[in-house]
């Protein structure tokens, strides 16, 4: 079940990634450019931590660069998908004390990395309300448009997690 497919309504963004809090950016593998067209976004060395949730050939980034890949789907996720989204925020937080940039990125930029930012602004003191709202305001009115991960950081990660792996729905 993938969100994207399931609201073609859903317009690409207007830039290849943007910036949530400082060093934190949220970003996907296609955009809207200036001409109108669809336009790939390719990550060179701008970021010191690329973390990618939807694996795609030739979108980068450049030898070098850490680089986290963890596919999950714009749908339901299992407990051992939903840990590695916990791991994945874990690492944001640890990048961000370090004062490294970070790229969260996704198809467009919108739900799979967003449950991951979001979850990394919870875990730094944001309540999940907020982090949603500042994802909304910084990327787009579309992030997080899958209610699903919306009910996932509503829950809380870990519980999210727990209810999975006991086949109890989220929430």
């Amino acid at each position: 079940m993938r969100t994207r497919g399931m609201q073609p309504d859903v317009p690409a963004p207007a830039s290849p990634w943007s910036e949530i809090v400082p060093g934190l950016w949220m970003g996907g593998h296609e955009f809207r450019g200036r001409s109108g067209r669809l336009e790939t976004a390719v990550v060179g060395d701008e970021f010191g931590l690329v973390q990618t949730l939807l694996r795609l050939p030739g979108y980068g980034p450049r030898p070098g660069v850490e680089h986290h890949v963890w596919p999950i789907p714009d749908g339901p996720l299992d407990g051992t998908e939903l840990a590695g989204v916990i791991r994945l925020a874990g690492a944001v937080d640890e990048a961000l004390d370090a004062g490294r940039s970070i790229l969260v990125r996704c198809y467009h930029g919108y739900n799979r990395s967003g449950l991951v930012v979001a979850h990394a602004l919870v875990r730094r003191g944001s309540s999940t309300e907020e982090a949603i709202e500042l994802i909304r305001a910084r990327r787009s009115p579309w992030a997080l448009h899958n209610r699903l991960f919306v009910e996932y950081l509503r829950a809380g990660l870990p519980t999210a997690r727990l209810l999975e792996e006991l086949g109890e729905p989220a929430e």
